[in-house]
């Protein structure tokens, strides 16, 4: 089931939010030891919540589709009372008084909240192979990477562990799981979502958004979690609407792009073909696609891995006299930005600004973006390079090369299941909007999706 069948049934009473919520710590039990998803899990608090949503739902309140459906969230955000590590030895024992925004949000929409999902170290990576709380497992093949860092929300949710996960986006890591895991994942424009209760990475980069199994539960999410919040400095005001597509959402007439440049270079032939069938499938359904030009995101690259390496380091500064509690990549990652110069980073925030009015410029040819979420499926734990187009190519910069631009540019970006390579490993397919059009989007999505666009469920679910 989904979220949306889920909540049919709960208001049927053909199942009650305990039996859901006790199926699903079932499934967390049988397979949590090999696929690494939950650093924390806390089942005795899920089924206290699940007793209370029936209760309420039994006396007519409602609180939304979300009410009794069960959820976790990425270790990195704040939950009162249950202990928030940020996949770090730094953090191990931090129990915060107060929950994260999003947190917050999602019990006030009713959900059961199972516990906290594991992650790449600090959120710094692409593999969620963590050296502290274990290597998270693709549950499509266990010898594989979920991608990162939201990895164990990209596991979690293909292998039906919950409906929904919270996830971080800094340069991918929303996008990146959801290709590898085979589900949905939806990075919201900068500023949609609060960042309030959620330890930072990179301060301008950071995005909060969710992992679903379809495109209108991640719609459902995000018109929970999504709005102002004060506490939050760059939460934007912008007007919340409904953001779920209707049952008979259509891509007809609307102006969907594929770049000629950058985003179709150096990939897997399967994942080319695939994102090319996905884009031809949308021109079938009266889509006008058309071929563009997109500005320099090969330097845009550079100014995101720039701009990201000086944050980050700011950000672990207060921990640089406990290099012992580092794993090895994200330390090093770390010293690279401590040696980052202060002209340099200025330099790269304005050709940021520049790159981005660029940008906004595309919107009056196309009204969206089609290109290839990653252009590899799943490399293998431990892999540390891929070969792509005849070229040797660091796995983690492989991985962020098509969708680490987007968090640099704030824009609202979309990763859906397209395929699956002959080895049985998901493809994903990236849609790209104008800043605050996650409505149009996640019609764009919707469509695809009905159209037949996507993937059969995974083994393990």
């Amino acid at each position: 089931m989904n979220i949306r069948t889920a909540a049919e049934s709960l208001r049927a009473r053909r199942v009650s939010s305990v039996e859901v919520t006790t199926a699903a710590i079932q499934r967390i039990d049988r397979h949590n030891a090999a696929l690494k998803t939950f650093i924390t899990v806390t089942p005795e608090q899920a089924l206290q919540q699940a007793r209370q949503a029936d209760a309420e739902l039994a006396a007519g309140q409602d609180r939304g589709p979300l009410h009794g459906i069960p959820v976790a969230v990425k270790d990195l955000f704040f939950t009162r009372g249950v202990r928030t590590t940020a996949g770090s030895r730094l953090y191990e024992n931090f129990v915060p008084e107060v929950n994260a925004a999003v947190v917050d949000k999602l019990l006030a929409a009713g959900a059961v909240m199972l516990g906290k999902l594991n992650m790449h170290e600090m959120a710094y990576g692409i593999t969620s192979d963590n050296p502290h709380y274990g290597a998270v497992a693709n549950p499509w093949n266990v010898a594989h990477i979920p991608g990162g860092s939201s990895g164990g929300s990209g596991a979690a949710t293909a292998v039906n562990m919950v409906y929904a996960a919270m996830g971080s986006d800094t340069g991918g890591s929303i996008r990146i799981p959801a290709s590898f895991c085979g589900v949905v994942g939806l990075k919201p424009t900068y500023g949609r979502v609060s960042r309030y209760g959620a330890l930072p990475l990179g301060y301008s980069l950071d995005h909060m958004g969710p992992l679903t199994r379809t495109v209108r539960d991640a719609a459902l999410v995000l018109n929970a979690i999504a709005g102002h919040d004060r506490r939050d400095s760059t939460s934007s005001r912008r007007p919340v609407a409904d953001f779920v597509p209707k049952d008979d959402a259509s891509v007809r007439g609307l102006r969907i792009g594929y770049p000629r440049n950058f985003f179709f270079d150096r990939l897997d032939p399967e994942v080319e073909s695939s994102v090319r069938a996905a884009i031809a499938r949308a021109g079938s359904m009266g889509a006008v696609v058309k071929p563009v030009t997109v500005p320099d995101v090969a330097a845009l690259n550079v100014v995101s891995r720039l701009i990201l390496l000086a944050e980050a380091s700011a950000v672990m500064e207060p921990f640089a006299g406990r290099r012992d509690q580092f794993g090895p990549d994200v330390l090093a990652l770390f010293d690279q930005g401590r040696l980052v110069a202060a002209t340099d980073y200025v330099q790269a925030q304005r050709l940021r600004r520049q790159l981005r009015d660029e940008f906004n410029r595309l919107w009056n040819e196309v009204d969206c973006l089609a290109t290839p979420t990653t252009p590899n499926t799943a490399p293998r734990i431990g892999d540390t390079t891929v070969q792509l187009g005849g070229q040797e190519e660091n796995v983690r910069l492989a991985a962020t090369r098509l969708v680490r631009g987007i968090n640099t540019l704030g824009l609202p970006a979309l990763s859906i299941p397209c395929g699956l390579s002959t080895s049985g490993l998901p493809i994903g397919l990236q849609i790209v909007g104008p800043a605050f059009e996650e409505a149009r989007i996640l019609r764009v999505g919707a469509a695809l999706e009905d159209a037949g666009v996507g993937i059969p469920p995974c083994p393990l679910a």
